[in-house]
């Protein structure tokens, strides 16, 4: 099942001079496109104060399955002027993939990937685009290539909870 959002603006609190938010449309990706067998949904709606999108689900790692996404398309052409992502994100206390896609990779498993526990509190999270680490590709990450962002629950059976109240780049 894959559906949209409303697109939303989306910031935490004041801009800060340093960075950029972003808008986003996010979209929700199951293993299901795959034959897989976890479930889950895209919401939009107020937590603690917050307007946020939040992904619920259910991983499941039956019929060679294991994850649940919430995506966005992303054009970054000035992503190399920005240090990174900053994300305001709350969550169970699970670690989630942060993923993106570039226009360079051409198979749907090649991308460049942080792990992020997300704490049960909303909180700021600086990643550096340094930090991201590609898998299963030697092309190097062209920052203004990005054209994708995922948060993946993946590779375990578990109950997915993670809320984005904002994000933006960052220098």
């Amino acid at each position: 099942m894959r559906w949209l959002c409303l697109c939303l603006w989306l910031v935490a609190g004041p801009l800060m001079a340093d960075e950029r938010a972003l808008d986003t449309q996010w979209e929700f990706v199951a293993d299901t496109v795959m034959g897989g067998a976890s479930t889950g949904s895209l919401t939009q709606e107020t937590i603690d104060g917050k307007s946020a999108h939040r992904l619920l689900g259910r991983v499941s790692l039956d019929n060679n399955g294991g994850f649940v996404q919430m995506a966005t398309e992303l054009r970054l052409n000035d992503a190399p002027e920005w240090t990174g992502l900053r994300l305001t994100l709350k969550g169970n206390g699970q670690a989630y993939d942060i993923r993106l896609r570039t226009s360079e990779l051409r198979r749907p498993w090649h991308s460049y990937r942080v792990e992020l526990t997300v704490g049960r509190d909303w909180r700021v999270y600086d990643i550096p685009f340094a930090d991201f680490e590609p898998h299963r590709t030697d092309i190097p990450l062209n920052l203004a290539a990005i054209t994708r962002l995922g948060i993946v629950a993946i590779g375990r059976e578990f109950d997915a909870d993670v809320a984005v109240a904002g994000l933006a780049l960052y220098r």
